[in-house]
């Protein structure tokens, strides 16, 4: 998670597995609708982006899934080495709580 001027973004640096099982190389976009970025490697992915000051450590934008190669409203709560990223549909929210590293 990065400063992007005024917003902030995310962009995936490493993988526990880089590699895909089935083919031995680095893991690709393979769920992106579009065609033409699904090649492109996972690791240096921006998937979260447009993140504006909503509150106190707080952000509100969007955040990209590669999982499913969709893009969703999402928030970022910051609280001390401890971040949660939710992405939203609708009513349905996922959340994932990172940990910040040295």
């Amino acid at each position: 998670i990065a400063n992007c001027g005024s917003e902030l973004c995310g962009t995936i640096v490493a993988l526990k597995e880089p590699n895909d099982p089935a083919t031995g190389r680095p893991k690709t976009d393979k769920q992106n609708p579009d065609a033409g970025k699904r090649s492109r490697p996972i690791i240096g992915l921006t998937i979260v982006f447009g993140m504006k000051p909503n509150g106190t450590d707080k952000w509100t934008g969007q955040v990209y899934n590669a999982e499913d190669g969709k893009t969703y409203s999402g928030n970022i709560a910051l609280a001390g080495n401890t971040m949660k990223v939710q992405g939203c549909v609708a009513i349905i929210c996922k959340t994932k709580t990172w940990v910040r590293t040295n």
